[in-house]
């Protein structure tokens, strides 16, 4: 994930993730998120961070997480992201992308359960 300085900087680079999503965040949101009955939205600006997946309504965000969230540096920088998040009221769902590929049924009964949730 790649910290961003500007506000204008930000923006232009969640237009740019929602043109370029991966094939996980393609499968995750056509096949799923985005015919889903609650309002999702993809690369969403919250604070000085952009999450890959946020339902406003529940304040629920959906994190696809590949190799790149392992090394040290990734993991401080998503420590602190999710704090922000959390402090700001929002749940942080991580997934894993091989999550996607080989039980996306089971990913997206786990988003839809989460959302439930936070509706009671």
């Amino acid at each position: 994930m790649k910290q961003v300085e500007t506000k204008e900087k930000l923006n232009q680079y969640a237009k740019e993730m929602r043109k370029q999503m991966t094939p996980w965040e393609g499968k995750l949101w056509f096949m799923f998120l985005k015919k889903y009955p609650i309002k999702f939205k993809r690369q969403v600006i919250i604070g000085k961070y952009i999450a890959d997946f946020s339902c406003n309504a529940v304040k629920l965000i959906v994190e696809l997480d590949g190799g790149g969230h392992y090394n040290p540096d990734s993991q401080k920088y998503d420590k602190e992201r999710i704090r922000f998040l959390e402090q700001n009221g929002y749940k942080v769902i991580r997934i894993l992308n091989s999550d996607v590929d080989k039980n996306f049924r089971s990913v997206c009964e786990f988003i839809d359960r989460e959302v439930k949730a936070r509706i009671e």
